[in-house]
């Protein structure tokens, strides 16, 4: 029964997101969400300012006009394919209060029950504010309001808390390497006019190099996901949820 059920909300998953042939050869459903995931859309233009070394207030600044930009983007792919799209709320803090209880060391988080973004601006950040990398926090809490508005987070949940400790792990990465590639494809939109410092190859290869987590995975399958995203363009190339396990350890 528990496979059955396994197998059952996998493929409601892989139906919100799948947009290629192989996916509907599968047979696996194709809702409405179809056109958001496979419509380039229009170029986007972020308005983001300068950080200035040690200064909390241009990274707030930043971190705010981001939002905005990943808010225009995501709201209009939602609307191409007249689906209702509702912005997140945001917090950017020094501190480790938001509207969603703490924020950890990790300093970026998304509360699905606040459907809330919240960004704590950290010390490193002040030291050596790495344009890139700061976005990214932005980007990839991001992706995951994305899943929380079209279910993906909902059905996730109903495999997880049954799992297994191994099983929840696998569920885990999945999860994080779809936002990343979410976040891949919202760059593929605006990459120009975030003004990163450094090209985008430059930028995938020190995503590979970063330390491994438990929870998001491998940094060389992050790598990877981001890269299928930005390349891609479009969210229908997202579906971490039938990819092979290779590619989510």
């Amino acid at each position: 029964m528990r496979i059955s059920l396994l197998a059952a909300t996998v493929c409601l998953v892989a139906g919100l997101l799948s947009s290629t042939p192989a996916n509907a050869a599968a047979g696996v459903a194709q809702p409405g969400l179809t056109s958001v995931m496979s419509d380039d859309g229009p170029r986007h233009t972020c308005d983001v300012p300068a950080i200035r070394q040690g200064s909390a207030n241009s990274l707030k600044s930043f971190h705010r006009a981001m939002a905005d930009c990943a808010d225009r983007f995501w709201a209009a792919r939602f609307a191409a394919a007249g689906l209702r799209y509702t912005s997140p709320e945001v917090t950017v803090t020094t501190g480790t209060d938001s509207v969603c209880g703490k924020i950890n060391s990790n300093g970026a988080h998304y509360c699905p029950e606040q459907r809330a973004i919240a960004i704590r601006i950290m010390k490193h950040d002040l030291r050596d504010p790495f344009r890139m990398n700061i976005a990214h926090s932005v980007a990839h809490e991001w992706g995951h309001h994305v899943q929380q508005l079209v279910g993906v987070l909902d059905a996730q949940n109903a495999l997880y808390w049954p799992a297994s400790d191994d099983a929840r792990k696998l569920l885990s990465h999945r999860l994080e390497m779809q936002a990343e590639c979410f976040a891949g494809v919202f760059y593929s939109a605006t990459i120009e006019s975030i003004k990163p410092g450094l090209d985008w190859d430059e930028w995938i290869e020190a995503v590979r190099m970063a330390d491994e987590s438990d929870i998001h995975g491998k940094p060389g399958n992050l790598a990877f996901w981001q890269d299928r995203g930005y390349r891609g363009g479009a969210t229908g190339f997202c579906n971490t949820w039938t990819a092979r396990k290779s590619r989510i350890t």
